[in-house]
């Protein structure tokens, strides 16, 4: 009878995956306790590299000192680039400003205009995603690299599937996004890919105030709730 063979030091890498998921289980309970008090919010996504005082950099704060303006938090992943951006328009405008930080190798820091007791710190891409999603009322998409667009594709993704309920999805900066959206009307549609209809309620706009009346028409019909 032929025996499976393990590499060496395979049960201590099962026990410490079964050991993880109570670390995970943790920041679950700790991102929907801090979250679930927040209030509506809308999510400002784009590049940790964007520096203060560039032409994004600035416009992000001008969305985000908007959306507040409005009435709705402002979500970010808590670090510098466009995430500082949207967290120092939320401050400037005195609403809710929320950082869901994580560490990473090269970029990642807390910003300084995230409320103090609004800073959760997260170990796992995968639980602050969620958080992102469930208690976001909007996503405001900056220009940004590849964690943007993961970001971005995810939301889409859950909305298609009809895992999440609809919210609208904006993308910031006609010059960056349109190359992509027609890639994606042109191919992924063309191919049969996807429908037509998963592509509704994706807008392009270049002004914050195009940002917050979409979002604004949006809730006219439906109710501001977490969206599982």
């Amino acid at each position: 009878m032929r025996r499976e063979k393990h590499p060496k030091g395979w049960n201590e890498i099962k026990t410490n995956d079964s050991w993880a998921l109570f670390k995970i289980m943790g920041e679950f309970v700790h991102g929907f306790e801090k979250m679930s008090a927040i209030g509506p919010c809308v999510s400002v996504f784009g590049s940790a590299r964007t520096k203060e005082g560039s032409k994004y950099y600035e416009l992000a704060v001008d969305v985000a000192k908007s959306i507040a303006e409005a009435g709705y938090g402002v979500i970010t992943g808590g670090g510098p680039g466009i995430m500082e951006a949207g967290n120092k328009g939320a401050h400037l405008a005195g609403g809710t400003s929320v950082g869901l930080n994580i560490e990473l190798p090269f970029e990642q820091h807390d910003n300084p205009y995230i409320d103090h007791d609004k800073s959760i710190n997260f170990d796992y891409f995968f639980v602050r995603k969620v958080m992102f999603v469930k208690y976001s009322q909007g996503f405001v998409v900056m220009p940004g690299g590849f964690g943007t667009l993961d970001e971005l594709f995810e939301a889409i993704t859950l909305i298609q599937t009809n895992k999440i309920g609809k919210f609208p999805i904006i993308l910031v900066g006609t010059s960056f996004w349109t190359g992509l959206i027609d890639w994606v009307k042109e191919t992924m549609l063309g191919e049969g890919n996807i429908s037509a209809s998963d592509l509704d309620l994706i807008k392009i706009v270049d002004t914050a105030d195009e940002v917050v009346e979409i979002i604004d028409a949006f809730y006219k019909g439906h109710d501001l709730s977490p969206n599982f």
